[in-house]
């Protein structure tokens, strides 16, 4: 029976993170980050492993159908719902390609509520992750606490998240070799930058 699959991958952008990287892909004025977004045959943090071959023919469906058509949105925080929801959007896939098994992508912010949030966690140096969704089933392998994604498998986005439980799932700002106190008083301006941006003015939109 197929169910939502969430799964999380530490994504840390390579190159700077400014406002016009995205020159490159055609995006004047845009804020692009690259990095890892998923990792083929590998043990995450939630104890399933992505057979390469599932992960192959989901990408070159995602590549059709959503990113080759600038549909490829995903929303900052994961919702409990195999449906994108628009008023949360925060960033828009670009391109993905294969290295090795690690899958990876360049991702644009965008100019949403969401998106400025995500810019500006960005900008602090805070460590964020970035998560698939999907939709199918798993199987349970011999290796105790295992499970492997089986071919029903429908994938459905990245977000980014807060929260990752893949190893290598953060996004962080490529030379930016925070020690584990650091990372964790950066959490500790979460709420300051998200608030300040709500209440630009000092007109709450929460």
């Amino acid at each position: 029976m197929s169910k939502l699959l969430v799964e999380y991958m530490p994504f840390k952008p390579i190159g700077s993170l400014n406002e016009s990287n995205g020159e490159r892909f055609g995006i004047p004025g845009g804020m692009v980050v690259q990095g890892v977004l998923q990792r083929a045959g590998a043990k995450n943090q939630n104890g399933r492993v992505y057979p390469k071959n599932i992960l192959m023919r989901e990408c070159q469906r995602y590549q059709r159908e959503y990113i080759a058509q600038n549909r490829a949105l995903g929303e900052l925080d994961h919702p409990e719902s195999s449906v994108v929801n628009l008023n949360n959007v925060s960033h828009n896939v670009l391109k993905i390609w294969w290295d090795g098994d690690d899958l990876k992508g360049a991702v644009q912010i965008l100019d949403t509520p969401s998106g400025n949030i995500l810019k500006s966690l960005f900008k602090a140096g805070i460590t964020l992750g970035i998560s698939s969704r999907g939709l199918g089933s798993v199987k349970e392998l011999r290796n105790e606490g295992v499970v492997e994604v089986q071919d029903d498998f429908e994938l459905i986005c990245w977000d980014f998240v807060s929260n990752p439980s893949t190893h290598g799932a953060f996004m962080s700002p490529k030379g930016l070799n925070e020690s584990v106190t650091k990372t964790t008083n950066k959490y500790g301006k979460v709420n300051e930058i998200i608030t300040s941006i709500l209440c630009e003015d000092g007109k709450c939109r929460i």
